[in-house]
C-alpha cells in the first residue's frame, strides 16, 4: 500500500489484508513537509509510523526519488487532477462505456485518504506537498523510528545504494519511478548486478520500472534481484475487473513466469543466471 492510496492506513477486513497473511505487508511512504504547513497533507512522519505499526505492516518503503515532480506531460495533456475532473473528453469517452457511468453515479467519489482536493495537476500537488530537502538524515531518522524492515525506494546508482544501506536500510529498491521522473535515468534492471555486488549481502536488492510481464520478472531475478515489483499490471486488472481482475492479473503473471522458465530450460528460480538475459548493445 501507499500513503497516497484511496483508503486509510489501518487494519480492515479486505481481500488484500486477508491474503497478506501469506506474506509481508509493505507500506510505501513519501517525505512530506510538516503536516501543519501544507493543508493538502495529513501524514506527519511519527504519527504515520505509529499507525503503520498498529496496522500490522512489516516493511516501510521510503520513496527517495520524488523531491520534486517530473514534467509528467501526459498528465498535463489529460488534465489529471486530484480529485479527477470531468471534462468534455471524459463525457465523449464515457459515452461508449455505460457501465462506467453507472459506477460513477452510484458509488462514492474517488478521493485520497491522505490528500484532500487540490487545485492543479498531480505534479503541482507533489511540488507543494513533498519536501525537496530530503537527505540521508531523514532515512536515518526513519530507521530510528521504524521497528520493521526499511527499504529505500528510488535508488539509481551504486554509490547511493551503498549510502542508504550504511544509513540503515534493509533493502534497496532500484527504480526510476516508472520512468516518470527523470528522462534518460539509468535503467534499473541494468543496475542490479553492480548494486548486488556492492551491498554484498548487507541488504536485499529489489527492482521495478517497466515490469509488465512474467518474463520481465524472470529477467530481474536472473540478473540478481531478490524480487521485482509490478505496478501497472495489477492496476490494469483492478480497473478492468476489481478484485477478480487483480487475481486474474496475478495469475497471468504467474503463468508467464512458469512459461518463461520452461522455455529457458530451468526448473527452479535458483537456476536463473545473468546469461539467461541479454541486453541490446
Amino acid at each position: 500500500m501507499s500513503d497516497s492510496d484511496t483508503i486509510e492506513v489501518k487494519p480492515r477486513p479486505c481481500w488484500i489484508a486477508g491474503h497478506a497473511e501469506q506474506g509481508e505487508r509493505t507500506l510505501t511512504v513519501y517525505h512530506p513537509y510538516d503536516g501543519t504547513e501544507v493543508a493538502e497533507v495529513s501524514m506527519p512522519g511519527a504519527d504515520q509510523v505509529e499507525r503503520a505499526v498498529a496496522a500490522g505492516y512489516d516493511t516501510l518503503m521510503l520513496t527517495v526519488d520524488t523531491p520534486v515532480a517530473g514534467a509528467r506531460l501526459r498528465d498535463v495533456r489529460n488534465g489529471m487532477t486530484v480529485p479527477p475532473q470531468l471534462t468534455l473528453r471524459t463525457f465523449v469517452d464515457g459515452a461508449t462505456h455505460p457501465r462506467w457511468w453507472f459506477d460513477l453515479l452510484t458509488t462514492e467519489p474517488l478521493t485520497f485518504a491522505s490528500l484532500t482536493s487540490s487545485e492543479g495537476t498531480v505534479a503541482e500537488l507533489i511540488d507543494r506537498v513533498f519536501d525537496p530537502a530530503i537527505t540521508m538524515a531523514d532515512l536515518e531518522w526513519m530507521r530510528g523510528q521504524w521497528p520493521g524492515k526499511l527499504v529505500a525506494k528510488g535508488v539509481q546508482s551504486v554509490a547511493d545504494a551503498q549510502r542508504v544501506v550504511a544509513a540503515g536500510a534493509d533493502g534497496v529498491l532500484l527504480s526510476s519511478h516508472g520512468g516518470r521522473q527523470l528522462d534518460r535515468a539509468p535503467v534499473p534492471l541494468e543496475l542490479v548486478p553492480s548494486v548486488r555486488e556492492a551491498v554484498d549481502g548487507r541488504a536485499e536488492v529489489l527492482v521495478d520500472t517497466g515490469f509488465t510481464t512474467g518474463a520481465d520478472v524472470v529477467a530481474a531475478i536472473a540478473m540478481g534481484a531478490h524480487a521485482a515489483l509490478v505496478g501497472r499490471a495489477y492496476l490494469y486488472g483492478l480497473m478492468a475487473g476489481g478484485q477478480r481482475g487483480v487475481a486474474r492479473a496475478v495469475q497471468i503473471l504467474s503463468d508467464e513466469v512458469a512459461r518463461t522458465m520452461a522455455l529457458l530450460g530451468v526448473n527452479t528460480v535458483g537456476e536463473l543466471r545473468p546469461e539467461h538475459v541479454s541486453f541490446r548493445p
